[in-house]
């Protein structure tokens, strides 16, 4: 069996330097790397991971808990967060706590010992699975709580492009069906939606909500929308606005003609259902990522909010000049 001792000899340096060279590469001077690495992959060399996080006194595990993996928005971030672990040698157990705020911090009591730290993704009850953690690292998504480190999409910003995108196709009266009543991200939304508001004082937003973030909660939300007269909605995320779109065609109406649609997350249901969705995108892959460099930093030092753009697709359209209620009454003689 190759040993470190043989990649040690074979590149002419010591052991330490090899440990530190594949451990954290960016600590050791290029050549010297090169030279390790060179001399690892003609041995044969593969670190016992295992060992040296039990020499450390570490399990060589990360915890990441979402509120739902069947949500697009999570298996993205899931799948970020797997790949920068794997690229750190650790493990990652991912928890699915069913939009349960009970069951958040019964999964982080017991997910806690297994790890060297957990990524909090969007919690519904921050302050109880902050408790939960027995002061382990942790790493917030989506949720702000003092002095935890945090990294989060610009949802705001995302909002106020939204409102922009649709004033400047002619829209004046706009609803925004919400999300869970204590997601972050949701109050995040609505304030860059109120900010914008006060910005263009010609475009009325009718705030409706909260609903279950899921195609049932667009279907629930959709009569809501039609009664508040108006003419373009924007929805907490893309499976919020697929039931939207789902209910509305079932009443007989048409989007965008008599109402345009926008989601968020540009999750793969955005482009696959008819007409495709008007989304905001953040890279929700980088998200994951950032959030276990984070989790691993020495330094804590919490990144920007990433952008969120806009992507325009069939789903928004201008407003129609006749009201949709008017068309078939008969005019005055």
């Amino acid at each position: 069996m190759v040993t470190v001792h043989d990649v040690a000899r074979a590149a002419g340096v010591s052991i330490s330097t090899v440990s530190r060279a594949l451990a954290s590469p960016q600590k050791v001077a290029a050549p010297t790397r090169e030279r390790v690495e060179v001399a690892a992959r003609e041995l044969g060399y593969r670190p016992n991971r295992a060992a040296s996080f039990l020499r450390a006194g570490r399990t060589g595990a990360l915890g990441l808990v979402v509120p739902d993996l069947s949500n697009p928005y999570f298996a993205a971030v899931a799948k970020g967060a797997q790949a920068r672990a794997r690229d750190h040698g650790a493990g990652l157990f991912v928890v699915d706590t069913e939009e349960n705020p009970d069951l958040e911090a019964e999964v982080l009591s017991s997910l806690a010992p297994q790890t060297d730290g957990v990524v909090l993704c969007s919690p519904r009850a921050v302050e109880a699975a902050l408790a939960a953690l027995e002061g382990r690292r942790v790493v917030l998504v989506n949720q702000a709580a003092a002095g935890v480190p945090a990294v989060a999409a610009d949802h705001a910003a995302g909002m106020r492009r939204a409102l922009e995108h649709l004033r400047a196709l002619g829209h004046r009266r706009v609803a925004y069906v919400g999300g869970p009543a204590g997601s972050w991200s949701d109050r995040r939304r609505r304030a860059g939606l109120a900010a914008a508001a006060e910005r263009y004082d010609d475009v009325e937003v009718v705030p409706l909500g909260a609903f279950r973030p899921q195609v049932e909660g667009g279907q629930a939300a959709a009569d809501l929308v039609v009664a508040c007269g108006a003419t373009a909605v924007l929805t907490f995320n893309d499976l919020v606005a697929v039931g939207l779109v789902d209910r509305l065609r079932a009443r007989g109406l048409d989007v965008p003609r008599d109402l345009s649609v926008v989601g968020s997350d540009d999750s793969y249901v955005a482009s696959l259902v008819s007409p495709p969705l008007t989304t905001l995108r953040a890279d929700l892959r980088a998200l994951g990522r950032a959030a276990v460099d984070l989790l691993l930093a020495d330094d804590g030092g919490a990144p920007a909010p990433l952008d969120v753009d806009l992507v325009v697709r069939s789903s928004t359209a201008p407003p129609a000049t006749v009201p949709e209620d008017s068309r078939d009454r008969p005019t005055a003689p």
